[in-house]
């Protein structure tokens, strides 16, 4: 018998949480989960799915004005906010009783409060009060959004926790960040017919994404009639007869029914315990953890965001059934985080994996360098000039693939492919070597020969 209630106590119940739970279970363990919310986390509940949801809404403007070039006639189509919510919820639910049916079905138990460590094999839960004792402690309480808790008026604000459950569609919204969550939002509501204004600090929109890419979207969104302001941020925010007014420190001011926050997301640990369990965390509250995702208490694990390594789903995912299997099935291996593909769900889309030109020029490799620019034979009959872009970033020396990146329609789904190929480290030579599909976009990345000459300036 056991001197634990359970081998293995997950707190938090998204991606990484679930999938470590189930896999455990599925090796003989006794395991519990605790979650406070939803089941499914930020992903599920709050993140990409409802997010992708939003995206696909979005779109169907451009679909309705495009099939007019195709010789459809129709009324101008209407939108209903109210609508789109009450269908993403009810997809969300059924989606969130999947997870806690696929929990019940391994065995896990499950409590629906929040837990706190009170000690390297036990915690606390919170609304009943009982202690529950684990030989092992799974933390996979994820991230939450950023606020600028000494902004005047940030108490009128929202963040993408909100943004999913607005009343009603706003006329005007201004959006606080230029990472990944502020770009698709922007795209999102100015698809939907919202006047948009993104408000970055920096001198340019995605850092850290190649700057070809970087550049194209900032045109593309630019064109599409959203108000992109960079190197300025709010200095106050008021509120006036239900409109905001956002003071910025150029001293320009902007209304708006609803500014967001997106300004990047933070370890969610606050009050979790860490301390009286003599768990060891980083300056952003993030919990330190090794390859396998063991923190400095023997006993205790940490997998996804709140431990701020690569912040993806799918990488929360791998983590967590890295732990099971090394734990509790015998099976020990760690996660890779190289060649991880990533797509931006903007209007129009980013794909993109490996390296770009200035990560891999900063290793030291000497590259050649393959791009495209070309309109997307569906926008040419509509009438839209939009262009899509592709680049290849090769080593020169020995003609491996070390990026590709893409800005246009379905860029996440072939960058899902390419991903495949740079793991292998495949070379330019089998991506010209590899037969075209015809017609498609897809296409240009095995037909592309002239090396990128930079203009003499």
């Amino acid at each position: 018998m056991s001197q634990f209630d359970f081998d293995l106590f997950v707190i938090g119940a998204g991606s990484g949480g679930v999938r470590a739970a189930r896999i455990a279970a599925a090796h003989g363990a006794r395991v519990a989960i605790a979650e406070e919310f939803r089941f499914g986390g930020t992903c599920v509940i709050r993140g990409c799915v409802p997010k992708k949801l939003l995206v696909y809404a979005s779109r169907f403007a451009d679909d309705f004005n495009d099939a007019r070039g195709f010789g459809w006639s129709f009324d101008d189509p209407d939108f209903d906010w109210p609508s789109l919510v009450a269908a993403k919820d009810k997809e969300i639910a059924r989606l969130e009783g999947l997870y806690r049916g696929t929990l019940a079905r391994a065995g896990v138990e499950i409590f629906r409060e929040r837990a706190i460590l009170t000690g390297p094999n036990a915690v606390r839960l919170s609304a009943s009060g009982k202690s529950v004792t684990a030989a092992k402690i799974l933390v996979a309480t994820g991230a939450r959004p950023n606020l600028d808790a000494h902004l005047p008026g940030i108490e009128h604000v929202i963040t993408s926790n909100e943004a999913f459950d607005l009343k009603e569609l706003p006329a005007r919204i201004v959006i606080a960040g230029g990472g990944y969550i502020a770009v698709e939002f922007a795209s999102i509501f100015n698809g939907l017919g919202s006047e948009v204004t993104l408000l970055y600090r920096g001198e340019k929109i995605l850092r850290g994404f190649d700057e070809d890419l970087r550049d194209g979207l900032t045109a593309a969104m630019t064109a599409r009639g959203i108000h992109i302001i960079t190197n300025d941020v709010f200095a106050s925010i008021d509120k006036e007869s239900g409109v905001l007014r956002g003071s910025l420190k150029s001293g320009e001011v902007l209304e708006a029914d609803q500014i967001m926050f997106a300004i990047g997301r933070s370890p969610n640990t606050s009050g979790l315990g860490l301390a009286d369990a003599g768990v060891a965390a980083g300056m952003a509250g993030e919990i330190i953890v090794d390859a396998a995702s063991r923190t400095n208490v023997a006993s205790i694990y940490a997998v996804g965001d709140v431990t701020n390594r690569v912040n993806l789903t799918p990488v929360a995912i791998r983590e967590g059934h890295a732990f099971a299997d090394s734990v509790f099935g015998n099976t020990p291996w760690s996660t890779g985080y190289e060649t991880i593909p990533t797509a931006v769900f903007s209007t129009p889309e980013i794909g993109t994996v490996g390296l770009s030109e200035t990560q891999a020029r900063a290793q030291g490799h000497t590259l050649d360098v393959y791009k495209t620019a070309f309109r997307p034979m569906r926008v040419i009959l509509a009438g839209r000039d939009e262009r899509t872009h592709m680049k290849l970033v090769v080593d020169a020396k020995s003609g491996v693939v070390l990026g590709v990146h893409i800005l246009g329609p379905d860029a996440g789904e072939i960058v899902q492919m390419a991903a495949i190929a740079l793991r292998l480290k495949a070379t330019k030579a089998d991506f010209d070597q590899t037969m075209a599909l015809h017609p498609s976009a897809a296409e240009e990345l095995v037909t592309l020969r002239d090396k990128w000459v930079p203009p003499v300036v």
